[in-house]
């Protein structure tokens, strides 16, 4: 590891960057296997004849892990359990994440993302891993007014909307610290929205398709965003091990869609009549703001937040020309993810 670490200070590391990893089969640990994007990745790594280790919390639910993995339980921020799950493994994939918009204690947020990336990202480099690719978001980049924002236009920790976004923004400038400074071997993915199956929370997202096709959500707001098959997602990162530079971001991405289509999708995939009513964003706040008062009674997460609308400004478009061009990232038509989606939400007692 040290004379890795010595090649990069002595000139080589442009090279190194540039140079493709051949990604022949071994042993990856994947973080966060038990939720949505993680387990994605994990199937995906198994479908390629690769051994996985899963680290994942005793109380994680167990829905979406696979018997043929290698189950490591503790957390992110216990530096015992991480040495175990790193042990003899040559690739990480670090998936887990808060992704939540709302929290009683927002900050539970922030330190979930930053110090358990800090903590996983350091005990790697004490490992030897070879190669990580580090799950961040679109949350990081900065939204371009009329026009689908790039990996070239990062969002500052100061303009981020809401604790996710700082989160993901403070770690993704972590990650990209520690490359420049300590030499991780870390290339940063930047998923878009993804759908589909084995959203076992749900996402965000998840929920929005749970709603809409229950018939719940009689009317949006003007916005819109960019939406991805979690296994194309999954799919980007493996590609991203093989084919990304260490310590480039890549967009993996879908297609850019206006939230009211998205709607109308999943209405008539469930055979629904789509809503029709586009409200102003003003006019839901009073809405948000009571949802997150109920949910501090109750524990519940809020339908509808402050921060959410906040985001919903600006239509949340991405350009995946990147990832593409480098890494041969490819992603299906949006309405397959959503179909996916429906039919697992459906196939699990989700939908009424």
């Amino acid at each position: 590891m040290r004379a890795r670490q010595s090649a990069r200070a002595d000139g080589h590391q442009d090279m190194e960057r540039a140079a493709p990893i051949a990604a022949s089969l071994s042993t990856a640990l994947v973080t966060g296997a038990s939720g949505f994007v993680g387990s994605a990745i994990a199937a995906s790594l198994r479908s390629s004849g690769h051994k996985v280790v899963v680290l994942v919390r005793p109380s994680s639910p167990r829905t979406n892990l696979d018997p043929r993995d290698t189950v490591v339980e503790g957390d992110l921020k216990d530096r015992a359990s991480l040495k175990r799950a790193l042990s003899g493994v040559r690739f990480l994939f670090h998936a887990a994440a808060d992704y939540r918009l709302w929290a009683r204690d927002p900050e539970e947020i922030v330190r979930n993302n930053v110090e358990g990336t800090r903590l996983v990202m350091q005990e790697a480099l004490r490992a030897g891993v070879e190669r990580i690719v580090y799950t961040s978001s679109v949350a990081t980049l900065k939204i371009a007014d009329g026009a689908s924002a790039t990996e070239d236009s990062p969002l500052s920790e100061a303009a981020a909307i809401g604790a996710y976004k700082r989160s993901k923004v403070a770690a993704e400038r972590l990650v990209e610290a520690m490359v420049e400074k300590e030499g991780l071997p870390a290339v940063i993915v930047n998923p878009s929205t993804p759908i589909g199956p084995r959203d076992v929370r749900p996402t965000p997202t998840g929920r929005v398709i749970i709603e809409a096709a229950s018939g719940r959500m009689p009317a949006f707001v003007d916005t819109g965003l960019n939406l991805v098959h979690v296994d194309d997602v999954a799919a980007g990162h493996l590609a991203a091990l093989a084919r990304g530079r260490i310590g480039e971001r890549y967009i993996l991405g879908g297609e850019n869609v206006l939230l009211g289509d998205m709607l109308a999708d999943i209405a008539r995939l469930v055979g629904r009549r789509p809503p029709r009513l586009k409200l102003p964003r003003k006019m839901l706040y009073p809405v948000a703001y009571a949802a997150e008062s109920l949910a501090r009674v109750s524990g519940g997460e809020p339908f509808a937040t402050v921060d959410g609308l906040r985001m919903a400004k600006r239509r949340m478009f991405f350009d995946d020309s990147r990832a593409r061009r480098e890494l041969g990232y490819v992603s299906r038509p949006y309405r397959e993810g959503l179909a996916d989606a429906v039919a697992w939400f459906r196939a699990h007692g989700r939908l009424k």
